[in-house]
């Protein structure tokens, strides 16, 4: 949002967004700004403007950087459009870049609407009928939803990865509780036994066999395998108290979803218990002001607050505080096969729905490197930069003769926010050639990439039996219509 002193805009959707991520009714931030709420809801339906005064005046009451607000979300679901368009489907339509982006930025809700049902259709072309019928009514008319891990990302897309509820909580509980991160597992199993009757036990392998944790309601105790280590131990009793304190603010966080099954609720339900988890093992206002003094410098954080190294790179994408903001970050986990099981954004970074990542990005070169850290600054080929670091880790062990669980964790930022990271020091990030790659290969435009596994959809592939270049695959230059 520019700050032109004399330009009125008419930004309702932004506006909206920005109070609902700051936990505001239309009430309260008017009083903030000055103004009168039936004001800020002409603002909002875009029947009246706000001025570049009033957007300064939201900057600084609330400590917010405007630019990451208001274009984060707008970056996200043009992105989304951009990857739903490109399909051959609509080849015969020339939708202009700027009308996806009037779309993304006006009507955020159609763009979701749009990737759901897209969403639908893919699953249903690779095979799995049972798509369809995933979105059909039910008799009672509720309905099915298709894909509950895609919903739930969603929605903590939506909330940008951050609720103010549960990180109060978590404080409140660490206040309560008032000890060292290295004493907080026996302070989580003390509490379980006096406040809820829940005694915790460490159970050999041959008694859990695949079950890392394990609550026995009847017994009342909670069971959690030998094999899980102690940050994933201490993790698994902030969970359980999660569910046996925080069930009042989790039900009122999934009641704001609207109608959702049963299985996409009980993922969030328990993703919501997963935040709050690492946010008691990492406690808001501590970890941020720890993370700011030791530059981000994941290792170290990773033994200041006794956690893991993907727990702690997981912890910083949430840091959306008003008045105490981290970095924007963005986090992926993918497995040797390139399978990404989780994806986390704070920023702008164009992860992609509907395929792996580009195999040019060093996340997939740690399992190479097991025991280094790798950074890269990357470049996307509409040329905005990223900085990322990655590095393998393991997960709980598991008996022989099972293969050991490897996974590479990635964690970024937008290359101006770079030079605040320990990663970076002494690096001319300015002039530092970034690495090319895409967001995956199917909307990849870039020609004699060697790592090339399919064609971009956008554009004619050429058959050359004459010919063989460096890429496996040969296309036009023009895009297709």
């Amino acid at each position: 949002m520019p700050a032109d002193s004399g330009k009125k805009l008419f930004v309702g959707p932004r506006f909206r967004r920005i109070r609902q991520q700051l936990g505001l009714s239309q009430t309260q931030i008017a009083e903030g700004l000055g103004i009168s709420p039936s004001y800020v809801n002409l603002i909002e339906r875009n029947q009246r403007p706000v001025t570049a005064q009033i957007l300064l005046r939201l900057a600084e009451t609330y400590d917010l950087d405007l630019r990451d607000l208001a274009t984060a979300d707008e970056d996200r679901f043009f992105a989304e459009l951009n990857e739903i368009f490109s399909d051959p489907l609509f080849r015969q339509i020339d939708v202009p870049k700027q009308e996806l982006r009037d779309l993304a930025e006006l009507c955020p809700g159609v763009t979701h609407s749009l990737q759901r049902l897209y969403a639908a259709y893919t699953e249903a072309r690779r095979g799995e009928t049972m798509a369809a019928e995933q979105f059909a009514s039910r008799e009672d008319g509720t309905r099915f939803e298709a894909n509950p891990i895609e919903r739930v990302r969603e929605l903590i897309e939506a909330n940008r990865n951050y609720f103010p509820e549960l990180e109060q909580a978590a404080e409140a509980l660490r206040d309560e509780l008032d000890v060292p991160a290295e004493g907080l597992y026996a302070a989580l199993a003390a509490r379980l036994r006096e406040k809820h009757s829940i005694v915790t036990r460490v159970m050999p392998v041959d008694v859990m066999r695949e079950t890392l944790r394990r609550f026995d309601r009847h017994r009342r105790q909670l069971l959690i395998s030998e094999l899980v280590d102690g940050a994933g131990r201490t993790f698994q009793l902030a969970f359980q108290i999660a569910l046996a304190e925080c069930g009042a603010s989790i039900e009122s966080i999934i009641g704001r979803a609207g109608p959702l099954d049963d299985a996409p609720r009980r993922l969030y339900r328990i993703t919501l218990a997963n935040y709050f988890a690492a946010a008691a093992m990492m406690p808001y206002a501590a970890f941020h002001a720890a993370a700011e003094q030791l530059s981000y410098d994941v290792h170290v954080l990773a033994q200041r607050f006794n956690a893991g190294f993907e727990q702690v790179c997981h912890r910083l994408t949430t840091l959306s505080r008003p008045n105490a903001r981290g970095i924007p970050f963005f986090m992926l986990r993918v497995d040797n096969a390139g399978n990404v099981s989780k994806r986390f954004s704070s920023g702008t970074f164009p992860f992609s729905k509907f395929g792996g990542t580009c195999p040019l990005w060093n996340v997939h070169s740690t399992f190479d490197t097991p025991d280094r850290l790798l950074k890269q600054v990357i470049e996307l080929p509409d040329g905005s930069r990223y900085f990322s670091i990655a590095q393998m880790v393991r997960r709980p062990t598991v008996p022989h003769p099972l293969p050991q669980p490897r996974f590479a964790i990635g964690l970024g930022c937008e290359i101006r926010h770079a030079a605040k990271l320990v990663y970076a020091a002494g690096m001319d990030l300015e002039n530092a050639e970034g690495t090319p790659i895409g967001v995956n290969c199917r909307l990849c435009e870039r020609e004699n990439c060697s790592q090339r596994a399919e064609p971009p959809i956008t554009r004619t592939l050429i058959l050359d039996e004459n010919t063989r270049r460096i890429s496996s695959f040969a296309f036009s230059n023009a895009r297709e219509l």
